[in-house]
C-alpha cells in the first residue's frame, strides 16, 4: 500500500540551514521537482491494502545518491543517515529512520523498470527545458562498454560447467545418485583448441543422451537444464567463441573495442545536448551490439522532452544511411564523419558533378551512360548500384587505357545507391565551417569517462541485461542533476521561485 507522509518539517529541520546554498543536493532540490516519481509508479501498488510502503520518491532519491557517489546499497543507507546534505535531498527530517538495504534493492528490482527510467529521464530533461536550464538545440550521440560482473569462460569450459550443472540438478531433484555417467575430459592439455571443442561437445551430447533418458517429465528443473544446454549448444555462434560465455551473466557478449582490442560484457548508448551536456536518452545492449541501432527512438525521446534539434553530431559508427534519414527526416543537420566502409570512392580518381549528374577521373574523362544494376553476392543478399559508362574513344586516347581495360572493353565506373548522396557530404565535411562544427562533439567523450570514472559504470553492478539497463539509466540521472546544479551555480546570481528561475548573468535580467 502506498502511504502518503507528511510533508511537515520537524523541530529539527532546522539543522538544514548549516547546508551551505550552492551544495550541489540543495541546488537540484530547488530546481527540479521529482514529486512526478510518486504518479509515475502509482500503479504499481496497492491502493488500499497491504504494509504501507515507503514513499517512491525518496527510494528514488536513494538510489540517484547512490549511483552519484557511486556507493553500495549498505553504503548509501549508512551515509545517508549520518549526511545532512543527504536528508535534505530526501525530502525527510533529521531524525527520520531510513529503510533497510535490503528494501533498497526490492525497490530497484521489483518496482522499477527500464520504461520507467526512460520517463524519469525524460521529465527532468523536460523540466529542464521548461525552466531554460537546456537552451541548445544541438545533441551528440554515442556508446560506451561496459565490463560485466563476471569473466568470459571458453566454450570448452562452459560446456564442462554444463555438464555438471545437468548432473547435480538431477541428483538434486530425484536424491538418485547419477552411475555410469563418463568424466569430464582434461581438454586444459589438448593443444589444438578446435579438437578441445569437439572433445568437450561429444561429452556434454553424452550427458546429455545419458541423463534425458533417465529423466522423468516430472523433473521439470533437469529438463531446463537440459533443454537450455541443446538450445546453447545448436547456436553456431557459440562454438566460434560469438554467443553465450558465462552461465551467470547469459546476456553478456563480447564486443569490439577496436580492430585489435576486444572486451566482454555490454553498451550503453546515450545522447546528450552537446551544450549544457545533460543526457536527454540512454538504451542499453549486449557486447556485441552495433552502434546507431537505437538513433531513431532515442532522438525522437530527445524530441519529446521539448528540445528544438537542429544539430545531431556522431562519429564515423554513425554514418549509415538510415540514421542519416531519420536525422533529416527530424529537419535536423548531421554531423558525421563519412565512414570509409559504406562510402567507397577514391577521390583522387573521381569527382563528381551533381547537376549533370556525370562523373570525372583523374585524367578529364567524363561519363556519358548510367545504368542501375542489381546483382546478387554469394552471401546471398542483393547487391545494387549504377554503372557509369565513359565514352570508350575517349577512354582509348588515355594514357591509363591499357591498365582500365584489364576487366572491360569500357571503363565503368560502379557506385552504389548512396554513393552520389555520400560524395556531397564528404565536400561539405572537408569544409572550415565542419570542422569547426564538429569540434562540439568532443564533449560527449568527456560524459562518458565522468560515468566510467565517478559513477561506476566502467563495471556491471549486477547480471543480465535488464539489470545493467537500469544501472545505466540511473547513473545518467544522477550525471544530469549533478550537471543541473552546475549550470545553475554558474549564474552569477540567481533566485529560484515557485519553481521558477530567474537568472542574473552579466548584468542581463533574465526570467525563463
Amino acid at each position: 500500500m502506498l502511504r502518503h507522509e507528511p510533508k511537515q518539517s520537524s523541530f529539527h529541520s532546522i539543522l538544514y540551514d548549516k547546508i551551505p546554498e550552492n551544495h550541489t543536493l540543495k541546488q537540484i532540490s530547488l530546481v527540479v521537482d521529482f514529486s512526478f516519481i510518486n504518479k509515475l509508479l502509482k500503479d504499481s501498488y496497492c491502493e488500499n491494502f497491504g504494509r504501507p510502503a515507503k514513499e517512491p520518491e525518496m527510494m528514488c532519491k536513494l538510489l540517484l545518491l547512490q549511483h552519484l557517489y557511486n556507493l553500495s546499497d549498505e553504503k548509501v543507507i549508512l551515509e545517508a543517515n549520518l549526511n545532512l546534505a543527504y536528508l535534505y535531498f530526501l525530502g525527510v527530517n533529521p531524525e527520520t529512520n531510513l529503510p533497510d538495504k535490503s528494501l533498497l534493492s526490492k525497490f530497484r528490482t521489483q518496482r522499477l523498470g527500464e520504461t520507467t527510467l526512460d520517463e524519469m529521464i525524460l521529465e527532468v530533461v523536460r523540466q529542464c527545458v521548461e525552466k531554460g536550464i537546456i537552451e541548445g538545440k544541438s545533441v551528440s550521440i554515442d556508446a560506451t562498454h561496459i565490463e560485466a560482473n563476471t569473466k568470459k569462460l571458453t566454450p570448452e569450459r562452459l560446456m564442462k560447467h554444463l555438464g555438471k550443472k545437468i548432473i547435480n540438478t538431477y541428483e538434486a531433484e530425484t536424491g538418485e545418485s547419477l552411475e555410469g555417467v563418463p568424466f569430464a575430459p582434461k581438454y586444459e592439455e589438448i593443444e589444438d583448441h578446435k579438437e578441445a571443442k569437439v572433445v568437450m561437445k561429444t561429452y556434454l551430447e553424452t550427458i546429455i543422451e545419458q541423463v534425458e533418458g533417465k529423466a522423468s517429465p516430472e523433473e521439470i528443473k533437469t529438463n531446463e537444464v537440459i533443454q537450455k544446454s541443446r538450445e546453447i549448444l545448436e547456436d553456431p555462434k557459440f562454438i566460434n567463441q560469438k554467443g553465450i560465455r558465462s552461465l551467470i551473466d547469459e546476456d553478456a557478449r563480447v564486443g569490439r573495442k577496436s580492430k585489435t582490442k576486444d572486451f566482454y560484457g555490454y553498451k550503453t548508448e546515450f545522447v546528450m545536448t552537446t551544450d549544457e551536456r545533460i543526457i536527454t536518452s540512454v538504451r542499453t545492449a549486449d557486447g556485441a551490439y552495433m552502434d546507431g541501432s537505437y538513433a531513431k527512438e532515442m532522438l525522437a525521446d530527445t524530441k519529446q522532452s521539448g528540445m528544438t534539434l537542429e544539430e545531431v553530431y556522431g562519429d564515423k559508427a554513425y554514418f549509415r544511411k538510415p540514421i542519416l534519414d531519420d536525422i533529416k527526416l527530424l529537419e535536423a543537420k548531421a554531423y558525421i564523419p563519412v565512414s570509409a566502409v559504406v562510402y567507397r570512392l577514391d577521390e583522387r580518381e573521381y569527382t563528381y558533378n551533381k547537376d549533370s549528374d556525370e562523373w570525372q577521373c583523374s585524367q578529364g574523362n567524363t561519363t556519358v551512360a548510367k545504368k542501375r544494376f542489381k546483382s546478387k553476392r554469394k552471401e546471398g543478399s542483393d547487391r545494387e548500384g549504377y554503372k557509369y559508362y565513359f565514352e570508350l574513344n575517349q577512354c582509348k586516347a588515355c594514357p591509363l587505357h591499357d591498365e582500365c581495360a584489364k576487366k572491360s572493353a569500357r571503363r565503368i565506373l560502379t557506385v552504389g545507391l548512396n554513393t552520389v548522396d555520400f560524395y556531397e557530404i564528404s565536400q561539405y565535411q572537408k569544409t572550415d565551417e565542419f570542422k569547426e562544427k564538429y569540434k562540439k562533439r568532443a564533449s560527449i567523450e568527456g560524459k562518458n569517462a565522468e560515468l566510467k570514472r565517478f559513477h561506476g559504470l566502467s563495471r556491471a553492478r549486477g547480471y543480465g541485461l535488464l539489470s545493467v539497463s537500469i544501472q545505466s539509466k540511473l547513473a545518467a540521472l544522477a550525471v544530469n542533476i549533478k550537471r543541473i546544479a552546475a549550470i545553475v551555480s554558474s549564474f552569477s546570481t540567481y533566485i529560484i521561485r515557485n519553481s521558477l528561475i530567474f537568472k542574473l548573468k552579466i548584468g542581463t535580467f533574465i526570467f525563463c
